[in-house]
C-alpha cells in the first residue's frame, strides 16, 4: 500500500511540472530580435509598437508565482509563491510605466521581497527599454528591450549568469488584461535553445 501511495505522490509531482512547463510561451522566442554576424543583439520593433502598450498594467493586482529551483541545471523543482504589485500608470508625459512588486518569499535573505520595474518607450526607436531592480541587491540589471506583436510582447538582453554569457526574454502576453501573464527564459547558446525558469499571472483587484 505504501509504495501504491508513494506511486501516486511521484505521479501527481510530475504531472504538476510538465502543467508548469506547458504554460510557457511555445511561439518561436527569437521575434523582432537576432544575433548578428558580429555576435550583437539586433532588436527591432514591431509595426505596431507604441507607447500605450503597458497601459493596461495600471492599478492594483494579486499575483501566483511559479519559480524554477535552480537555473541552467536540469532543474525540475518549482516553487510556488503569492505576492501583489501596484502599477501607477503612465509617467513622463506617457512615454514610462512604473510599479512596485512585494513578496514574502525571498530566496536570498531573511525578510520580504522588494522590487520596481521601470518601462521606457524610445519614440525615436519605437522600442521598450524595462529595468529591474530589487530590495536584495540595489542594483538595475541590464534592460530587456523590444516591443509588442498584438498582445504578446518579448523583450531581449545580454547578461551573464554564473560567469556565463547568456540571453534573457521577457514574453509578456495581455490576451486577458485583466489576468496578463509574464514569464521569463535564459538562453546559453545564443538563442537556440530556452530554458523557462519564472512566470506569474496577475489578476485584477483594482
Amino acid at each position: 500500500m505504501q509504495k501504491v501511495i508513494a506511486l501516486l505522490l511521484l505521479l501527481t509531482l510530475k504531472l504538476s511540472v510538465i502543467h508548469a512547463q506547458t504554460t510557457w510561451p511555445k511561439a518561436p522566442v527569437m521575434v523582432n530580435a537576432k544575433i548578428n554576424s558580429s555576435g550583437e543583439l539586433e532588436i527591432t520593433p514591431s509595426s505596431t509598437s507604441s507607447q500605450n502598450d503597458f497601459d493596461f498594467l495600471a492599478g492594483k493586482w494579486t499575483m501566483h508565482n511559479k519559480r524554477l529551483k535552480t537555473r541552467l541545471n536540469n532543474c525540475t523543482e518549482w516553487i510556488e509563491y503569492e505576492s501583489t504589485d501596484e502599477n501607477f500608470g503612465t509617467i513622463l508625459n506617457g512615454l514610462g510605466n512604473m510599479d512596485i512588486f512585494k513578496t514574502a518569499f525571498n530566496q536570498v535573505k531573511d525578510k520580504p521581497y522588494e522590487g520596481l520595474t521601470l518601462r521606457l518607450f524610445n519614440p525615436q526607436t519605437k522600442l521598450w527599454s524595462l529595468y529591474w531592480v530589487d530590495s536584495n541587491s540595489g542594483t538595475m540589471d541590464p534592460p530587456v528591450v523590444g516591443s509588442f506583436e498584438g498582445n504578446i510582447g518579448k523583450f531581449f538582453c545580454k547578461d551573464v549568469f554564473k560567469g556565463k554569457p547568456i540571453l534573457v526574454v521577457f514574453v509578456w502576453d495581455k490576451t486577458d488584461k485583466d489576468n496578463p501573464v509574464w514569464s521569463q527564459a535564459f538562453s546559453p547558446d545564443n538563442g537556440v535553445t530556452w530554458e523557462w525558469n519564472l512566470t506569474n499571472t496577475s489578476h485584477r483587484i483594482k
